[in-house]
């Protein structure tokens, strides 16, 4: 028998916007509601290639593929897949080096693929950048990116999958209940979940 795919949902925006604190967060409220849920970590971080400005068309090709082969092994692990990046932010980044182009052909996955997430939560720049030793801490890179998402998420993400919050709303007090809840129906814990209901792939939270 075929496992059942998880619901399925992804924390975007550019970087240094606290999608991976936004992430962990939000696994631990599923938790609590009485499900499982395994959480997809932010595969740049662990690009052979280069990152930042200085990426090259084939370095975002290998985390746009990583991408998805990672959804590919975690759908059908836990009741809830939370995923740090989906196809499309890491395809703005991909379009900024390619300059609009596209060399390996791969606008029409990116945009079939897009259709797979049930929900999209973005993270919007409110907060100034923090160096983390990864990450750039260019501004300019970061508005370009932004100006890049606002051009193509309403192409590639229906108005009604996604949700937007500000960097700095995504504190200890955010209640993700209701995120929850939209996205998997009322909790079905009779009492706090305890911590076998989060399964996280990576459990060190890095503001990004």
């Amino acid at each position: 028998m075929t496992p059942t795919a998880s619901a399925k949902i992804a924390f975007i925006g550019s970087h240094s916007v606290r999608k991976t604190n936004a992430v962990h967060s939000f696994a631990g409220a599923v938790g609590r509601s009485g499900r499982s849920v395994e959480v997809g970590r932010e595969v740049v971080r662990f690009n052979p290639l280069g990152i930042n400005e200085g990426a090259t068309p084939e370095a975002q090709l290998w985390v746009l593929m990583q991408q998805i082969q990672q959804e590919l092994e975690l759908r059908t692990r836990a009741d809830v897949l939370a995923t740090d990046r989906a196809v499309v932010d890491n395809f703005a980044y991909f379009l900024r080096v390619t300059d609009g182009d596209d060399p390996f052909s791969v606008e029409p996955l990116v945009r079939r693929w897009a259709k797979t997430y049930d929900l999209y939560v973005r993270l919007l720049p409110d907060i100034d950048l923090q160096a983390d030793g990864v990450r750039s801490t260019n501004d300019t890179f970061r508005d370009e990116i932004e100006m890049i998402l606002d051009r193509i998420l309403p192409e590639y993400v229906s108005g009604d999958d996604i949700l937007t919050i500000r960097a700095s709303e995504v504190t200890e007090d955010f209640d993700w209940d209701a995120i929850v809840e939209r996205l998997v129906g009322p909790s079905i814990a009779t009492k706090p979940g305890p911590a076998r209901y989060v399964r996280l792939r990576s459990r060190r939270a890095i503001s990004d």
